[in-house]
């Protein structure tokens, strides 16, 4: 499907012309030299110390994360030596991109000579400053040594406003919130050391003159910023500083706007993606805490209720016994809220926290991981039970969680009001007793090789049915899809007895249809698929847990699920193959796939039973 000119302008239109101004304006600005951003004055690095060991040890136990080890994109092991880390150093391959020796808007956003500038982002995310900081307050005094130790190194190999760590108004200000959090853990917000208040100060500097760039993306850039400048501002008007109270208002006003835009009634997020609407909702979460904290205005009756639409949204595609949820959409292994040493896949910490905060809920009953975040920022736990999970349509984001049991099968479908980033429409998640059957292909990376950056977005990796072996929409750029398909007809969920049902159809720019129905029991899930509008072929494909899956007839199995298919009107043929998929950042594993291929358009129908 090419992308010519019209598909062009369709999607510039459909992005907004505010926010292709803003991106326009941005970019002219800086390559000009005279975007305010490139005129902040240089400032020297603050030298600490940051933070004071605590007079009494809180009787809580802290993760042991980077004791001995560091844990990037909450997989890759690097071990920790004596002193600090090597802040401009590539981990996972080796790479060292140069010192800081020219300001941040003269480095490219993907340089082939580093590669996935994340690798070198993700130990300048400051997670140690969290954990550091839970350990010192435990009474560790090497701790409070080390998170001292390294924040003075980190500070004087990354002077304000040069190298790459200071390219992303984002990664800034996540190290904003991660140092508000120590600080909260540490309870050193009342009189914290200069030190500490001048790092927050030059990061608010960098923040703020691009935060309309930040809100032009219409994602979690728009909201983690925002929530920076509220924090970090308030935090600095406290403290008697001068720009403090200018930078809150921002933050404030973008937070409210933010949250009344990208958060849909039925609490969907911009970004159709699991990881980052916990992103989005732990940064809401931090902010309202931290408004309690200080004892400012309450936000807007309308944020809080689409923060709490937002959590019953993550909550319902949450499963309960492991904590982990569908991996669809983009996924940079993001964690706001590293306060556990729980996996970083289980939302259940995020989700109790945000239900307390917004509904006054509790989300998971008993003691738990789950627990955890509420403890350490000081949160009572909700006074009533969240009412339980049920069959939810959230049709603002185009998504339905069926439920029967232990069992959770999740349709995505096209409802594009903002950009998506997967070609993902009709995929289906399946799990079981906190097992996922069905599984989504993840992200991988955003600066990897051609082949992993067309598969992993690509329809290929998602369970849906591929049209011509081409992609269900144009590929514009690294992040930008073109000609959006659009769900036909109004989605429609019922449950009863017997199942939960839903069904929902699309029709791309090339013609091509797909109408999917869903029926869940407690023993099975059954799909069917009719296809048509194409003449050259379909695959649907169905990417299967790990194991050992052979083909018997019209049955794959591996010897306790089955996975049966059958065609109605043109003879279909099955075939087993290997796919990826990746759970954590930049970290791939093999997957079992059947590829059921089609040839003539036709219904399909597949039934998944396990036990």
């Amino acid at each position: 499907m090419a992308a010519g000119p019209l598909v062009w302008a369709r999607t510039l239109l459909r992005l907004g012309p505010v926010n292709v101004t803003r991106v326009a304006g941005y970019r002219l600005g800086l390559a000009a030299g005279v975007h305010p951003v490139q005129h902040l004055p240089a400032a020297a690095p603050p030298r600490g110390p940051f933070f004071d060991q605590p007079g009494v040890a809180r009787d809580l136990q802290p993760p042991d994360a980077w004791r001995g080890e560091a844990r990037l994109f909450g997989w890759h092991r690097t071990p920790l030596g004596s002193g600090p880390p090597d802040w401009y150093l590539d981990p996972l391959s080796g790479a060292r991109a140069p010192r800081p020796d020219r300001p941040w808007w003269r480095i490219p956003d993907f340089d082939p000579l580093l590669g996935d500038i994340k690798t070198i982002w993700e130990l300048s995310r400051f997670d140690w400053v969290v954990n550091l900081a839970q350990q010192a307050a435990a009474g560790d005094a090497r701790a409070l040594a080390r998170l001292n130790e390294w924040l003075a190194d980190w500070c004087a190999r990354n002077p304000p406003y040069r190298g790459h760590n200071w390219k992303c108004g984002q990664e800034s200000s996540i190290r904003v919130l991660h140092l508000a959090v120590a600080a909260l853990v540490l309870e050193q917000t009342g009189a914290p050391r200069p030190a500490l208040a001048d790092v927050v100060s030059a990061h608010l500097r960098r923040i703020a003159p691009t935060v309309g760039y930040a809100t032009a993306q219409d994602n979690n850039h728009g909201t983690s910023e925002a929530a920076a400048l509220f924090v970090g501002g308030s935090w600095l008007e406290a403290l008697g500083h001068r720009d403090g109270a200018r930078w809150r208002r921002t933050g404030h006003a973008r937070l409210e706007e933010r949250a009344r835009r990208l958060i849909q009634p039925d609490g969907s997020f911009s970004q159709y993606s699991v990881n980052y609407h916990r992103l989005m909702l732990d940064t809401l979460c931090l902010a309202e805490l931290w408004r309690r904290h200080l004892g400012l205005p309450p936000f807007s009756a309308r944020f809080t209720g689409r923060a709490a639409a937002a959590t019953d949204w993550l909550r319902a595609l949450v499963d309960p016994v492991s904590g982990d949820a569908p991996n669809f959409g983009a996924n940079d292994g993001a964690n706001l809220l590293p306060l556990t040493g729980a996996d970083h896949h289980d939302h259940r910490p995020s989700v109790q926290l945000a239900a307390a905060l917004f509904q006054d809920a509790r989300a998971y009953p008993g003691a738990g991981a789950w627990e955890t975040h509420l403890a350490w920022l000081g949160v009572a736990p909700g006074r009533v039970a969240a009412p339980p999970v049920r069959s939810r349509l959230f049709d603002d984001g185009g998504q339905a969680a069926l439920r029967q049991g232990d069992a959770l099968a999740v349709l995505l479908y096209p409802r594009f009001r903002f950009r998506p980033s997967h070609a993902d429409a009709m995929h289906v998640d399946l799990w079981v007793a906190g097992e996922n059957l069905l599984r989504d292909g993840g992200s991988f990376g955003y600066h990897a090789d051609a082949e992993a950056m067309a598969y992993f977005p690509g329809v290929r990796a998602h369970n849906t049915a591929q049209f011509e072996g081409r992609e269900t929409m144009p590929r514009l750029s690294r992040f930008l899809w073109g000609s959006w398909p659009r769900t036909t007809g109004g989605p429609a969920l019922r449950e009863d007895a017997e199942g939960a049902r839903v069904s929902a159809a699309y029709r791309d720019a090339a013609g091509a249809s797909h109408e999917r129905a869903l029926e869940l029991t407690r023993a099975a899930l059954v799909v069917r698929d009719r296809l048509a509008g194409f003449s050259g072929g379909a695959v649907i494909r169905w990417r299967l847990r790990p194991g050992a899956w052979r083909l018997d007839g019209a049955v794959a199995t591996d010897g306790r699920h089955r996975l049966t298919v059958s065609g109605d009107g043109a003879p279909v043929r099955l075939a087993l193959v290997r796919g990826w998929e990746s759970r954590y950042y930049l970290q791939k594993t093999e997957i079992p796939v059947l590829e059921i291929a089609v040839e003539a358009p036709g219904t399909v129908t597949s039934e998944y039973r396990w036990g």
